[in-house]
C-alpha cells in the first residue's frame, strides 16, 4: 500500500492556540497566498489590484496547488512540526480543510474582522460538519465535477460508463488524481451512494477503476492540468471541473451533465498556523465577499459563487452572462441541476487511510 501522511497522531496534532505568530499587519501591509490555477480574474484591474489599491497591503499571489494531496506534502512537515508554511492563506478543498482544521493547523477567524462572510455566505455553504459555524474556513469558490471532451475531436460522451469502455476513447482519457471525484463516480457507476456506501461497494468501485486501468482506457490520473491536453488533442474526453472548461473559452470544449450525476464541493480559504498576517488574510476574505467584488471574480472563473446578492451584481456587470443559461448554471446553479449533485461520504481516520491507499495502488500503477 502506498504511504500516506499521517493526520491524527499525536506528534502532528497541534493546538492553533500555542502555535501562532505575533502577527504584523499593522506594520507589515503583505499578504502571502497559495491558490489553484484559474481561480482569478485577470483583465487589468483585477479584484486583486483593486484590493492593493483599497487597502495598501501588497499580494504575493502563487498557483501553486494543483492536488489536494500533492499541496500538503509542501506544507506537512512545517504544520505538523508547528513551524511557518511561509503563507498566510491557503486554498483547499472540503475534505482536506476539515483534515487541517481537526489537527489544529489552522487559525480561528476574527468574526469581527469578516462580518461579509457571516452575512452574504449562501444558505448551502453556510454549515458544514467540519466547521459549522465557518470558525476557519470562508469558502473561495464551488464547483461541480462531470465530464469534458474535444467535440472537434470525438462524438458526445454522455456517461461515465461511455468514458470508460467506449473503444474509440482508449488510452486517450483522463481523470482526476483527487480520490474522492473519481471514486465518487466508480460508485455512481456501479449505483452506489458516493455520501453513504459500504465496504462492498467500495471493493466493487474500485474493480471498476481498476479494470479500466488494466485495460488501458486511462491516458493519465492529473490535477488541473488537464484541460490543456483537452484542447490540444492529447486526450479526447476527461473527468472535469465545471469552470475550467468555461474558463478555457475554448468553442471545441464541451462540459456534460454525466448521466450518473454529478459530484460537488468547495475550495476554501484557510489561515495556517503561523502566518504572520492574518489581520490582512481576513479583510481578504472581508473583500471577497463584498457581492460586487464576488460577481466579477465570477465573471471570470466561471465557478459557484458562494456570496448572495453576487446573481444581481452580475446584471449590471455582465448581463448577457445571465442570458446565457449554460454559463449562467454553472456559477449560479439552478434546483434541477443542484438535484443532480453528490457529496463524498465523511470518512474517519482509518478509513482515509485505506481509502487514499486503495487508490494510490491503482492511480499509481
Amino acid at each position: 500500500m502506498a504511504a500516506l501522511p499521517l493526520f491524527g497522531t499525536p506528534d502532528r496534532k497541534q493546538n492553533p492556540a500555542d502555535c501562532v505568530a505575533d502577527d504584523l499587519s499593522s506594520r507589515q501591509k503583505q499578504l502571502v497566498i497559495s491558490n489553484w490555477p484559474g481561480y482569478m480574474d485577470e483583465d487589468s484591474p483585477t479584484t486583486l489590484e483593486d484590493f492593493e489599491k483599497r487597502t495598501g497591503i501588497k499580494v504575493r499571489y502563487d498557483i501553486d496547488v494543483n492536488d489536494n494531496l500533492e499541496f500538503f506534502a509542501k506544507v506537512r512537515n512545517q504544520l505538523g512540526n508547528c513551524e511557518s508554511s511561509k503563507r498566510d492563506m491557503f486554498m483547499l478543498t472540503d475534505w482536506m480543510a476539515a483534515r487541517m482544521i481537526q489537527v489544529g493547523w489552522i487559525q480561528k477567524l476574527d468574526a469581527a474582522k469578516v462580518p461579509n462572510l457571516h452575512a452574504n455566505l449562501i444558505d448551502s455553504l453556510a454549515k458544514v460538519g467540519w466547521d459549522e459555524k465557518r470558525e476557519y474556513s470562508a469558502p473561495w469558490q464551488s464547483g461541480m465535477t462531470g465530464i469534458a471532451y474535444n467535440k472537434k475531436k470525438v462524438k458526445e460522451v454522455k456517461s461515465f460508463s461511455d468514458l470508460l469502455t467506449r473503444p474509440d476513447l482508449k488510452g486517450r482519457i483522463s481523470l482526476l488524481s483527487e480520490m474522492r471525484d473519481t471514486m465518487g463516480f466508480m460508485l455512481l457507476i456501479n449505483g452506489a451512494d458516493p455520501a453513504d456506501f459500504s465496504q462492498a461497494e467500495w471493493e466493487r468501485g474500485l474493480e471498476t477503476l481498476k479494470k479500466a486501468r488494466r485495460g488501458g482506457q486511462i491516458r493519465a490520473f492529473t490535477g488541473n492540468e488537464y484541460i490543456q491536453d483537452l484542447a490540444a488533442g492529447n486526450i479526447l474526453a476527461c473527468e472535469a471541473w465545471s469552470g475550467d472548461v468555461a474558463a478555457a473559452e475554448n468553442e471545441d470544449l464541451v462540459f456534460v451533465t454525466p448521466e450518473e450525476g454529478l459530484m460537488i464541493w468547495a475550495d476554501n480559504m484557510l489561515i495556517p498556523n503561523l502566518a504572520t498576517h492574518q489581520s490582512n488574510a481576513e479583510q481578504w476574505i472581508n473583500y471577497y465577499y463584498e457581492p460586487e467584488i464576488a460577481a466579477r471574480l465570477a465573471d471570470y472563473v466561471y465557478y459557484i459563487c458562494p456570496v448572495k446578492g453576487a446573481e444581481q451584481e452580475m446584471e449590471k456587470i455582465d448581463p448577457d452572462l445571465l442570458k446565457n443559461k449554460t454559463l449562467k448554471n454553472l456559477i449560479f446553479p439552478d434546483e434541477e441541476t443542484l438535484a443532480k449533485t453528490n457529496g463524498f461520504m465523511a470518512l474517519d481516520e482509518a478509513l482515509i487511510r485505506r481509502y487514499e491507499g486503495d487508490f494510490a495502488d491503482v492511480t499509481s500503477s
